[in-house]
């Protein structure tokens, strides 16, 4: 390929030497495309797709548009040095890019309209969002390994699922009608009804992926100063912070959490906060950006998540109308964040709907670790008055004893939230009375209209003995199988 381009395009040869004869003396002797240990990696002779437009932050980064491709030149971390090609193959310019906006350009997963290995929960948050309408479709590969391709489609801002079946003769969703490929089969019901009220409209667009950081000069930098972000709109205020809806740089959206004047408490929050976050990283829980400490009131930034939290979206006419699918997702995604909680042994100590955040396709992330802390030892001792008594879990009202199953007590009361579209628990009974009713044995019902296995969850949930409860990772395991019963 090389030579080729070369040949075709004499006038870059300075630039081609320039990007892959560095990289062939730099080249490791190990091959593969791991790079699980942070360590910088060759590129390969795949050619990439961009799945979504990139606008360049730093100079070193490279600016392109949906559909661009290119030849990966080095693998570090999530940015990429990455070379644009034009349709003849030539390089038309190198740069540094997010490695999860680009897939590799190959026949079927090329289509706009596949996604690759999917469970049903991804499936359902990406073909909701507003940006998708009436017969929206994708085609993904279901995590049941005895199921293979499914055909999933937006209808009445629900969806719909269609196995794929695929035998010698080729594709199929219905047996009388076989296609020898995926795009045949794709084609054929993008023109005809794939069931008698279902009729597939535009290909599902893709959700772009929020990057872990700003940019690439600030993954190993937290601190960054104030004059680089700009205050818009108050989302909203807490006990300890007020939250801005900003921008870094007039380009990047953001949350911006501004920590309350009181210094003594600021520095041991903020403190806290920083040490929690920066530690964690999942898909499910709230990314951290920056920190501003040059000048008090101190600054958290973070992601931004549009819909705002889960308690008010519940409330909202929109969260009125939530089908239980979406429901039942929502809580697996909590469930999700929290089990990786769970596994790098952390407490949040005040898991409830109003601290989890929700942004387009009701993606769920775990947010404001404002009473999280790290612990080596099963349970967490604290004398902490500030506590909100309705979602903690006896043992931690009354002994203070905090610990992830005592978080388990707490995604039980987020769970009546959720199938309550954001009831108040424990309507009617004060702070004073509430121990002594859980001590004497007392549990909410399950709200209306909730799931059989749901108000089992919630019952196991509340044991009385916190290793009686279950752990996030069985929570997790129960939700999944709910969810991708069939596919």
């Amino acid at each position: 390929m090389e030579e080729c381009l070369k040949r075709s395009c004499p006038c870059l040869r300075a630039l081609w030497d320039q990007l892959f004869k560095s990289e062939k003396r730099d080249k490791p002797e190990t091959k593969g495309d791991s790079n699980e240990d942070g360590k910088q990696e060759s590129g390969d002779s795949a050619v990439y797709m961009a799945l979504w437009a990139f606008e360049a932050r730093d100079t070193d980064e490279l600016s392109f548009d949906a559909g661009d491709r290119f030849r990966i030149v080095r693998r570090t971390g999530d940015w990429w040095t990455a070379a644009k090609l034009d349709p003849s193959g030539c390089v038309l310019a190198a740069g540094i890019v997010p490695h999860n906006y680009l897939e590799r350009a190959d026949s079927v997963t090329s289509q706009p309209w596949f996604f690759g290995k999917m469970n049903r929960v991804e499936c359902v948050s990406h073909l909701l969002t507003s940006q998708n309408k009436e017969g929206a479709f994708l085609v993904r590969v279901s995590e049941n390994d005895n199921v293979g391709h499914v055909i999933s489609v937006k209808v009445k801002n629900k969806s719909k699922h269609f196995k794929i079946f695929q035998s010698k003769k080729g594709f199929y969703v219905e047996e009388s009608c076989c296609f020898s490929s995926l795009l045949d089969l794709v084609q054929h019901y993008q023109s005809h009804p794939l069931a008698p009220s279902y009729k597939l409209g535009k290909p599902c667009v893709r959700r772009k992926p929020v990057s872990q950081d700003l940019s690439h000069t600030t993954v190993d930098m937290w601190e960054l100063p104030k004059e680089d972000f700009t205050l818009e709109d108050k989302l909203g205020s807490g006990y300890f912070a007020d939250v801005y809806l900003g921008k870094w740089k007039n380009h990047t959206q953001v949350a911006i959490k501004i920590l309350k004047k009181n210094e003594s408490l600021n520095q041991k929050t903020f403190h806290m906060e920083v040490e929690v976050l920066k530690r964690l990283r999942h898909n499910h829980l709230i990314s951290l950006f920056a920190i501003c400490t040059s000048s008090s009131p101190y600054y958290i930034i973070t992601e931004y998540m549009e819909k705002g939290n889960l308690q008010n979206l519940l409330r909202s006419p929109e969260g009125n109308t939530l089908d239980p699918e979406i429901l039942t997702n929502m809580a697996f995604q909590v469930a999700d964040g929290m089990t990786y909680l769970e596994t790098n042994n952390s407490i949040h100590r005040d898991l409830a709907a109003r601290n989890v955040l929700v942004s387009e396709g009701y993606l769920c992330k775990v947010a404001d670790f404002g009473l999280a802390r790290f612990v080596k030892e099963p349970f967490y001792l604290s004398n902490d008055t500030k506590i909100p008594f309705k979602w903690t879990a006896p043992e931690a009202i009354e002994h203070g004893l905090f610990s992830n199953k005592s978080d388990v007590w707490s995604f039980g009361i987020l769970l009546y939230e959720i199938y309550s579209y954001g009831a108040n628990p424990y309507p009617g009974t004060s702070k004073r009375d509430l121990l002594a009713e859980l001590k004497r044995g007392y549990r909410m019902p399950a709200p209306p209209k909730c799931p059989q296995f749901i108000s089992k969850i919630m019952e196991s949930c509340w044991s009385d003995q916190a290793g009686d409860r279950p752990s996030f990772k069985q929570l997790r395991i129960e939700l999944h199988d709910h969810i991708n019963h069939v596919y």
